[in-house]
């Protein structure tokens, strides 16, 4: 018997300390992405990622793929645009390419009750279901549109969604029920539109927004400043589970909201480091690259720009004049975006103070509520696209998709990265 007590003891001691082993990674500061080179070491990537060089209206669409992890630890990707999906084995091995019935290019974006799929919405709001050989389950229909989707463990759905009303542009947080498709709003926010649905001015213009009205019929319209209040093209809600919670974090404001899986809120907070800024020397730096961009494509253009030529003209009016007003720093939200690691913790990733200097800081906050510390992620052989579309956690590991930095052919890659630290 007391043999038993201590085994016991022993496997209750050890349980925490294994459930910590990812929090003792980020407090030591630096975490290294190192890639599991055995891991989908067989796959000929020009085949299997094919798809990377699509393009659309002369854009480049490949790199535009996520991931889904089931709960075995295969992975299914996603190619935008396309209407099939690819599967991998949970050592990263190619194994099939296939369709879901009724789903035609729409993504996956997750499993709900450990053995459906679900797909992201159609411009009919229509979400697929099916098994995970793309058997046709059922359909939900959502009369929205949607910024992201997650599945809750009560077979719910937490839903990111928008709104495009005659006068305001409406965000929201939703519960979705996978049984019944009744839905509940818990959190919402409604922006001012400068112009209505029927072109009808509502506030006066502001800053870094610009428009112009064809006469043949149709509007341009552009925003050059990247998270100016004035443009309302702010970092939309992010939403994860810690344990029977769901978390939503308000990336522009600092506000986390916790809620029970029903949809009532248990808590409010606020983030308090210290955001980001752009100074003012950069503001002027990327209204000017603006200015010169559209200057060139009026240079070159066609009968369309020369019958609208004093339109542009006084877009270009507007354009200087906000540059010789931009005075002040301007506030980048408080993260760009969160993932859920496999220890429970949410991890907070920043705005990079360097845009493609591939070092990422990360504040983790953990399954007690509280932000525990701060960490910085790098890697030396990949271009991380930090997103929960493209990496997520299973068993301290991360698999995403991810660029190469240096190869021959497509660089486009499903990796497995190890956490290491010095």
């Amino acid at each position: 018997m007391k043999k038993y007590i201590i085994i016991l003891a022993i496997t209750i001691i050890q349980f925490p300390l294994f459930s910590q082993n990812l929090i003792s990674k980020y407090k030591a500061g630096t975490v290294k992405l190192v890639p599991d080179n055995e891991y989908a070491k067989t796959n000929d990537w020009n085949n299997v990622f094919r798809s990377y060089y699509d393009t659309l209206y002369n854009q480049p669409m490949g790199n535009r793929k996520s991931l889904v992890l089931l709960p075995d630890g295969s992975i299914i990707v996603n190619h935008a645009y396309r209407d099939y999906r690819t599967k991998f084995s949970p050592d990263g091995k190619f194994e099939k390419e296939f369709v879901i019935k009724k789903a035609e290019h729409k993504s996956i974006k997750g499993v709900i009750n450990d053995n459906t799929l679900f797909t992201d919405l159609d411009n009919m709001g229509k979400m697929t279901c099916s098994d995970f050989n793309g058997n046709y389950k059922k359909t939900l229909t959502l009369n929205y549109m949607t910024k992201n989707i997650i599945a809750l463990n009560n077979g719910k759905f937490a839903v990111v969604g928008w709104v495009i009303w005659s006068d305001k542009f409406r965000s929201f947080i939703s519960i979705v029920d996978y049984e019944t498709n009744k839905e509940k709003v818990i959190w919402e926010k409604f922006t001012n539109r400068s112009c209505s649905s029927r072109e009808k001015v509502i506030k006066k213009r502001q800053p870094f927004n610009y428009k112009i009205k064809l006469k043949k019929g149709g509007l341009i319209s552009c925003t050059t400043m990247p998270y100016s209040k004035s443009t309302g093209k702010g970092i939309p809600p992010q939403i994860a589970t810690i344990d029977n919670e769901l978390l939503v974090a308000i990336p522009n404001t600092g506000e986390i909201f916790v809620y029970d899986l029903e949809g009532n809120q248990k808590s409010k907070s606020e983030i308090d480091w210290q955001n980001n800024i752009i100074s003012v020397e950069e503001q002027k730096a990327t209204q000017q690259k603006a200015i010169d961009k559209y200057k060139s494509y009026i240079s070159k253009g066609g009968e369309e720009v020369q019958e609208n030529m004093d339109a542009y003209k006084q877009m270009f009016s507007e354009m200087e004049e906000d540059l010789i007003n931009i005075k002040t720093p301007l506030a980048k939200p408080s993260f760009s975006n969160i993932i859920k690691d496999s220890d429970g913790n949410v991890l907070f990733f920043e705005i990079p103070e360097e845009k493609n200097a591939n070092v990422f800081h990360v504040w983790v906050y953990n399954q007690i509520g509280q932000f525990s510390t701060k960490c910085t992620f790098i890697c030396e052989d990949y271009e991380l696209n930090i997103s929960s579309n493209k990496m997520v956690f299973k068993d301290g590991y991360i698999y995403g998709l991810q660029t190469l930095k240096e190869t021959n052919g497509n660089p486009l890659r499903l990796v497995k990265f190890k956490l290491e630290t010095n």
